[in-house]
């Protein structure tokens, strides 16, 4: 979800992700969900979200809570389907691969159209992919465009912006060149930082642009309403996009986002009738499991504690200590007694059932072999490997994270934990807003920080490039030479080669699972009561994580 699941995802993803970016046990599963309906009336429904939006920016958005809303107010080349396929919507049909899978050839549907009455062309595409990959822009999700020619050295500030790889031939065909195959292009195609924006729209709004839904147009099923500012406004709408080219098939006449973050609170909500789809976490969603509204979501996510290692004397940097607090940590009482939800103990960074090997099909964690382990005699011996070699006999930590009740009780029982293992570690919770988290992720001002990935892309290299020595998304500037290596040679010399990528990319997670460079905590899945009047939501398992196009109301 960087999809900071990013959460957002993603998402970035880090609620996430992508982001961050996640699923539902079934593609649509809202349309087996059955029990009494409850909600508001009429042809809408309300959706409680847990966090404020960062950011109605598109070059900007990093996490799960922008990015499901850009998917449902814009729209790139492709679209994910409910099979979590990506099919032609922006395009007219399905891209022109070369033989070398090096150049894409696109052709546009001319029915197009910004909310404005502007066509969408292939130069709003040539602009959005520009301004993203702008240094100027300074957008953390420039990386994800590496594999389009030029991208890297375009964002460096080593070329020129119409040196990138993506040229309009004409208002409606596209030609993207690629520095090399890249088999999940395809996927990118359908994640927001490759959509298209409106030049004019951007240029005549200045510093002000994407700041209020007014200062903005759109090109998705949805119009953004009611929506007053990044990281503080708590609800806004989607309303039908009258003007988008598939309107027929989108059923829904609007959409209420709420910002809820006390579950008990979203809970009274579902249950009064004033909400259709709520989150449920820890005791609140045992309590709830049987009933017949209750959705359980798994989700390519992962959340983990990064570990502030930019400056040389920090004690993050030494492995003894990284080892200690892992060793310190029960993840399967924290996934089931503490966040209830059907999140899972994670055996290493990449998420299980998201990716398998190309010759045998097994998945990636099995390949990877990694093991995370609760042995508080191994993380006392640990920690006092760790006093010894930092000459410290006590150190005060402080854990960094979200505001909201599971992600207080995640810091809780860390806390509990950590302190009852190691004697003389004393840690202290600070819970702050998402958008004050990201903003003191992104600029160094933590310990320890519990962030979360989603993947934009089902790959381990969604999760394995974070990590790169220099990577955006690496807050806590963990740096491996070996881990590096891996990491490039997946990314060139071996991205035609599927088993040696493979092998590249199994390579990199254990050496960072070795090291503890970063400390997982769970494999996230989110539990939701969702009334059964409401159908065909889609909910992604990696990618952006929900599609409200095909959703519709049946009383």
């Amino acid at each position: 979800m960087k999809k900071k699941y990013v959460f957002g995802l993603f998402v970035a993803c880090t609620v996430a992700l992508a982001g961050c970016t996640t699923g539902s046990t079934n593609s649509s599963s809202d349309s087996e969900a059955a029990g009494s309906g409850s909600g508001t009336s009429g042809n809408e429904f309300t959706f409680i979200e847990r966090q404020e939006m960062p950011t109605a920016d598109l070059s900007q958005a990093t996490d799960t809570v922008s990015f499901t809303a850009l998917n449902n107010v814009y729209e790139g080349i492709y679209r994910l389907d409910k099979d979590n396929k990506p099919q032609p919507a922006g395009a007219a049909e399905e891209a022109d691969v070369s033989e070398d899978g090096k150049t894409y050839t696109i052709k546009l549907r001319e029915d197009a159209k910004w909310s404005n009455g502007d066509p969408v062309t292939a130069d709003d595409y040539v602009y959005g992919w520009q301004r993203t990959v702008d240094p100027e822009t300074a957008s953390e999700f420039a990386y994800i465009f590496e594999p389009v020619e030029n991208a890297t050295e375009v964002n460096n500030g080593d070329k020129d912006l119409d040196e990138l790889g993506i040229k309009a031939i004409d208002d409606y065909e596209l030609e993207i060149k690629l520095n090399k195959a890249t088999e999940y292009f395809d996927y990118l195609l359908a994640f927001p930082p490759f959509f298209p924006q409106n030049e004019d729209v951007v240029e005549e709004n200045g510093s002000d642009y994407a700041k209020t839904s007014d200062n903005m147009v759109y090109n998705g099923p949805f119009t953004l309403a009611d929506f007053d500012g990044p990281g503080s406004d708590t609800d806004w709408t989607f309303e039908k996009n009258k003007d988008y080219w598939d309107a027929d098939n989108v059923s829904l006449d609007k959409i209420n986002v709420n910002v809820v973050k006390e579950a008990s609170t979203s809970l009274n909500l579902f249950q009064d009738g004033q909400a259709d789809d709520v989150t449920l976490s820890g005791e609140l969603a045992q309590q709830m499991a049987n009933d017949p509204n209750y959705v359980t979501q798994p989700k390519a996510s992962t959340f983990y504690l990064q570990l502030n290692q930019e400056d040389k004397d920090s004690p993050y940097r030494n492995e003894n200590l990284r080892k200690a607090i892992s060793y310190s940590i029960d993840r399967d009482a924290l996934s089931d007694s503490i966040l209830a939800d059907g999140s899972i103990a994670p055996s290493g960074l990449v998420p299980s059932d998201m990716s398998s090997n190309p010759k045998t099909d097994d998945d990636f964690t099995k390949d990877a072999g990694s093991k995370l382990e609760y042995d508080q005699k191994k993380a006392q011996k640990y920690w006092e490997k760790a006093k010894e070699e930092l000459d410290i006999d006590s150190l005060d930590i402080e854990v960094l994270g979200d505001d909201t009740d599971g992600a207080k009780r995640v810091q809780e029982y860390l806390q509990d934990a950590i302190e009852d293992t190691l004697d003389g570690v004393k840690i202290t919770s600070s819970s702050v807003p998402f958008s004050v988290r990201l903003d003191r992720s992104t600029s160094g001002d933590f310990d320890l920080v519990i962030t979360g990935w989603g993947a934009d892309y089902a790959d381990p290299s969604a999760f394995i490039d974070l990590f790169k020595t220099g990577a955006s998304n690496n807050e806590g500037h963990y740096s491996n030479k070996e881990y590096d290596k891996q990491v490039e040679e997946a990314a060139n010399e071996n991205a035609n080669d599927p088993e040696a990528r493979w092998d590249n990319l199994v390579k990199a997670e254990n050496i960072i699972m070795d090291e503890q460079g970063v400390i997982p905590l769970y494999q996230q899945a989110e539990a939701h009561l969702r009334a059964d009047r409401v159908k065909g939501v889609v909910v992604h398992p990696a990618g952006v994580q929900y599609d409200f196009k095909w959703a519709s109301i049946e009383e």
